[in-house]
């Protein structure tokens, strides 16, 4: 069984088939936030340690931390400012990290300074970013996000995008890195743009479990971009790529539909043993208009609260008693 191993210096994280879904929590990023990006070049770290501690209680389960703050000169910019932030969060809480940055002087002073065994998102398929960022993925034994685009772009072609992840697989190979400590990004397309994206990257997805062994991950709420109520097709989207085979996702934990579909998909995979998390997490939550909580055996139940009318829908209407 493939397992990846993250760690910060005191808690462990397994990102595998046979685990629950990993939620590798997104907010620490300024790309598209001005607010935060004028912050934190300003010394002001407050929103980042909001962020981490809002999602940590949210239930995320590894951090991503990008400092990316400008496109001025990053390689001079970037280090030190993803040291700070590394440090700042690292110290406030004891999650697992991801080193997110697509500078690899970057990423560099973040493996210095990150305790455990942070995650490194990313390398591409591209020559040049296979070069810089394999070996130090092999120097500092870490996992690496292995984003599934080349030289040629992103590709609309999943047979592409998959080709380019298994040449990305057999590169490591060739530094000594193991598959296990590969974890893919297939690259979601917008369904909104693309209607079969949604099938294109099921299908993906099972080709790198089944033919490659690798665990995956994704910018999940890439597959809602440019629609109305995009948590909705975002919490649809979660137990589907759960199912075929995706063993974490890049994603906002502060969203509870969202969660509630990691949570829930967990219990139906066979990841949350007994209903434990499940259990722990809602037996306070409040019940939905139309029902009440009962207990039966210690865990919380929810009946059917039959209308004035006396007239239920759905299945229940059906059933004969």
């Amino acid at each position: 069984m493939t397992h990846t191993i993250v760690a910060s210096a005191t808690k462990e994280v397994i990102i595998g088939f046979d685990q629950p879904f990993a939620v590798i929590g997104e907010r620490i990023n300024p790309t598209g936030r001005k607010k935060l990006a004028a912050e934190m070049q300003a010394g002001n770290f407050e929103t980042v340690k909001a962020d981490a501690l809002a999602q940590v209680a949210a239930g995320a389960t590894i951090l991503d931390v990008n400092a990316g703050v400008t496109a001025v000169d990053p390689n001079l910019t970037e280090p030190p400012l993803m040291v700070q932030t590394l440090e700042i969060v690292q110290e406030l809480v004891d999650v697992p990290l991801s080193i997110d940055s697509s500078v690899t002087s970057a990423i560099k002073a973040g493996l210095e300074v990150a305790k455990g065994r942070p995650l490194v998102n990313s390398v591409t398929g591209e020559e040049e970013k296979l070069e810089a960022i394999l070996p130090l993925v092999k120097k500092y034994d870490v996992p690496v996000v292995a984003i599934s685009n080349d030289e040629t772009g992103i590709s609309m072609d999943p047979d592409v995008r998959f080709a380019v992840a298994k040449k990305i697989v057999e590169r490591a190979m060739d530094f000594g890195i193991k598959p296990h400590d590969i974890v893919v990004d297939p690259l979601v397309m917008p369904i909104g743009a693309l209607g079969d994206a949604g099938r294109q990257v099921f299908t993906l997805i099972r080709r790198l479990r089944d033919e490659l062994g690798v665990n995956t991950t994704c910018g999940l709420s890439n597959i809602s971009f440019g629609l109305p109520h995009r948590h909705g097709i975002n919490a649809a989207f979660i137990p589907m790529v759960i199912a075929s085979g995706m063993t974490s996702a890049i994603m906002n934990p502060c969203h509870p539909e969202e969660m509630e579909a990691v949570h829930g998909a967990n219990v139906l995979n066979g990841t949350d043993q007994d209903c434990a998390n499940w259990i722990m997490t809602y037996r306070d939550h409040v019940a939905l208009q139309g029902t009440m909580p009962s207990t039966l055996g210690g865990a919380q139940e929810t009946k059917v609260v039959p209308s004035k009318s006396g007239r239920q829908g759905g299945r229940a209407a059906r059933v004969k008693t």
